[in-house]
């Protein structure tokens, strides 16, 4: 089924926006600034990205009312006082509009008693689902997995081949996004996206990975996350890095490949890691790694051996009466 079409013109009047540019152009899904393709709708509202509006492809961008742009931006342009108010009505919009669609029958797995698997998902050859498993519309799950009892994955996951979740773990609950309003009352912003697993990818028991505001929270081939983990909406995963217990990724963080996660370590949102990070235990990331192959500590981590040199003065500092 073809997703419906909408006129920049028709969302500034949902939005109550003042509309920049083509009222005709047609989009036909909202998605991220950084990865928008002609036919998407995206915003702006973090400084963190205006380097994008400038050469952005989407077709519509929603941006607040008193941003003053430093270059042309391409996108037709809605202005709003309240962008994440705006992007909350924009996907509430969207979600009534195109509704969540099923990908069909056909499965064929290894299943045990007292599931609940939505009739349109398809399971791969090989694959095992123990029991309790609630597995919803949409969801693809690739061949000679193990999915453990009292998993849940939500609509329209996907889940690679030889991937192996363990108990009660969630994949694709809804990430964390409310706007407030001018009376500070918190209104929830839809979760539109998905969560995708690639092949060979393990879950710890009564871990969470949540699915993306829009488009996907997305864990490469190879990583491994322990038990306990919190993994929330459109975070990226490197391939082959390595997550121990109890460790926090906030929304939209890029972590690479090849890196060491240890427990307990707390990563703020927004944020790049670079490749071949390792990150000690119990340390918190306020701020990106662009350096490849260092190992932080503390909190907020910087350079391990620095933080120990660190750690000898301070642990030493006499007590003042």
């Amino acid at each position: 089924m073809k997703k419906k079409e909408v006129t920049a013109g028709t969302l500034a009047r949902i939005l109550d926006g003042k509309l920049e540019g083509d009222a005709e152009a047609v989009v036909v899904k909202p998605a991220r600034i950084e990865n928008a393709v002609p036919g998407d709708v995206c915003f702006y509202a973090n400084p963190k990205y205006e380097r994008y509006i400038y050469d952005t492809k989407a077709t519509v961008l929603l941006i607040p009312e008193d941003f003053v742009p430093s270059g042309p931006v391409p996108a037709t342009v809605i202005r709003l006082k309240d962008v994440y108010g705006g992007v909350s009505t924009l996907l509430g919009y969207f979600k009534n509009l195109n509704g969540r669609r099923g990908v069909g029958n056909g499965f064929r797995a290894r299943l045990e008693s007292s599931n609940s698997i939505h009739i349109s998902a398809r399971i791969g050859r090989g694959t095992r689902i123990h029991s309790q498993v609630s597995i919803g519309p949409g969801v693809k799950i690739g061949r000679n997995c193990t999915i453990y009892s009292g998993v849940k994955i939500y609509g329209g996951c996907i889940i690679g081949d030889n991937c192996i979740i363990h108990a009660n773990a969630v994949i694709g609950a809804d990430g964390f996004g409310f706007a407030p309003d001018a009376q500070g009352v918190y209104h929830k912003i839809p979760q539109l996206g998905n969560v995708v697993l690639e092949e060979n990818v393990e879950i710890g028991a009564n871990t969470t990975v949540d699915r993306a505001t829009m488009g996907s929270t997305i864990i490469r081939k190879g990583v491994k996350i322990d038990n306990l983990c919190m993994v929330a909406h459109n975070v990226e995963i490197g391939e082959n890095t390595v997550m121990a217990a109890m460790s926090g990724i906030a929304g939209s963080t890029k972590v690479g490949k090849n890196c060491v996660i240890a427990g307990q370590v707390g990563i703020v949102g927004h944020l790049t890691i670079a490749d071949n990070t390792t990150i000690a235990a119990g340390s918190g990331v306020q701020g990106s790694v662009r350096k490849p192959g260092q190992v932080l500590m503390g909190g907020p981590a910087f350079e391990y051996h620095k933080f120990m040199r660190a750690y000898a003065i301070f642990k030493n500092a006499p007590d003042r009466q």
